[in-house]
């Protein structure tokens, strides 16, 4: 098992930019895929993005697609969600995950995050 803490987020006006962080421990050694995935009100849990652990290549949902970067540093056992160009419709929980696969076209995770509070104002 792999335990996430995660830390940032916040409030941010429409077009600014915020990091979020996650640290990673337990098993970390045997993850190849991290990322990061988010809850608005009244929907459901959807793919932000990842990253592979070797290689570092990234993977985004279409809808934050060159406004947020995902990194990891593996010596700090770290992994970075930067966003920018932030909308309103990016308030959400952000959850940091671990052991992301994909099951009929849909990326799933085995280990998460408690989840982060991140508000967009207009």
């Amino acid at each position: 098992q792999v335990q996430l803490v995660e830390s940032g987020g916040g409030l941010v006006q429409a077009g600014g930019s915020l990091r979020l962080s996650c640290a990673a421990s337990g098993r970390t050694f045997s993850t190849s895929y991290m990322g990061w995935f988010r809850q608005a009100p009244g929907k459901e849990r959807e793919f932000v993005g990842r990253i592979s652990r070797s290689t570092r290549s990234t993977y985004y949902a279409d809808s934050v697609k060159g406004r947020f970067t995902i990194s990891r540093d593996n010596a700090k056992n770290m992994v970075y969600l930067e966003m920018n160009s932030l909308k309103p419709e990016d308030t959400a929980i952000y959850y940091c995950a671990a052991d992301l696969f994909v099951n009929k076209g849909t990326w799933l995770a085995r280990s998460w995050g408690q989840g982060n509070q991140v508000t967009v104002s207009s």
